[in-house]
């Protein structure tokens, strides 16, 4: 399926995009497409892989003339370019919008002008029931690409998406903070001790996107059951890890947080197929026949059901630990501490 193809990955010098990149670059891929707007990112990873495979397009999601000038004889799509920094996001949310949002339909209008065949989006666990600004702006992404699924056959250009939880060790999330902070001598800043998050590496990331690819129908979300573990749990591993005696500070819950995370809403529950290791959320296929939303209700939709990192499996310390030590993050973060 993927022998002289052209895959163009968008926020290609993120954690995600690195990730894909380095999963598909020993593969019968024709071409790897590097799309992204910072120069240095892209340059430092020409210099660390010298492979031809590569290309490298500078550009940005929310200009569609940058898009399209990547986008010649492109077979399949990773869209990965986002603002998620919840801070950021929340001071300036018509940014959220620009990229997230306007730069998604960019990519999709592109995608159906040059036959692009697939297109995945990747969005995130902060997209249901969202609070913040960078969830609100991500579950208005999924609606574009849902929407756009449904003008375009899918014999053409078929569009679908994932949603996934924490991905540990990727930057700016709480990983780093905790072992920076315990090679610092500071102490741990847990917010709410029984906040919950899933846990998923960026390889287990890497694989939903890949099983999208192959299983995933028009306007679908497809979505990988996960574990996860209160943060006090994750901060108390960290410092196991590190045989650190580093004080568990809590600071309180912070703006735009939630106690946890839902990965299926209420509502896409009931309607979900459950595949094993993972959910299919099919799209809505009501037109605009307005009786089918007003007048006719769904009786499954009163249960109180929904996957959340509260109701998922949790990890216990030493489970946690376990998950750490797969990533190379923290395993080269370890050698360093013990020289």
């Amino acid at each position: 399926m993927f022998k002289d193809k052209t895959l163009l990955i968008t926020g290609g010098t993120g954690s995600f995009g690195n990730a894909v990149m380095k999963r598909f670059l020993d593969t019968d891929l024709k071409e790897i497409r590097i799309f992204s707007r910072d120069e240095k990112k892209q340059d430092d990873l020409r210099k660390q892989y010298k492979n031809d495979k590569l290309k490298f397009y500078l550009g940005d999601v929310r200009d569609l003339a940058s898009v399209k000038n990547a986008m010649y004889g492109v077979d399949y799509i990773f869209h990965a370019a986002a603002l998620k920094q919840v801070p950021s996001c929340e001071f300036f949310p018509m940014e959220a919008v620009k990229t997230n949002v306007l730069g998604t339909d960019n990519v999709l209008t592109a995608a159906i002008e040059y036959g692009v065949k697939k297109v995945i989006c990747l969005s995130t666990d902060k997209a249901a029931y969202p609070i913040n600004a960078m969830g609100i702006s991500k579950a208005m992404m999924e609606k574009v690409f849902v929407a756009r699924a449904k003008t375009i056959s899918p014999e053409r250009t078929l569009i679908c998406g994932t949603r996934y939880g924490n991905v540990m060790a990727s930057r700016g999330s709480v990983i780093p903070l905790f072992i920076d902070q315990i090679k610092n001598g500071k102490p741990l800043t847990v917010t709410d001790p029984n906040m919950t998050r899933f846990l998923m590496s960026l390889d287990e990331a890497v694989e939903l996107v890949v099983f999208a690819f192959h299983n995933a129908e028009a306007g679908d979300i497809m979505v990988q059951k996960s574990p996860a573990s209160t943060i006090r749990d994750l901060a108390q591993a960290i410092k196991e890890l590190f045989n650190a005696d580093n004080e568990i500070k809590i600071i309180g819950t912070r703006h735009g947080e939630k106690l946890y995370e839902t990965l299926l809403t209420r509502e896409e529950y009931v309607v979900a197929e459950d595949l094993g290791g993972f959910f299919r959320v099919p799209a809505d296929k009501r037109d605009l026949n307005y009786e089918k939303y007003f007048d006719n209700g769904d009786p499954n939709l009163s249960k109180d059901q929904e996957y959340n990192s509260h109701n998922t499996q949790i990890l216990n310390i030493e489970q946690i630990k376990e998950k750490l030590l797969s990533l190379d993050t923290v395993r080269n973060e370890l050698k360093d501490w013990n020289k």
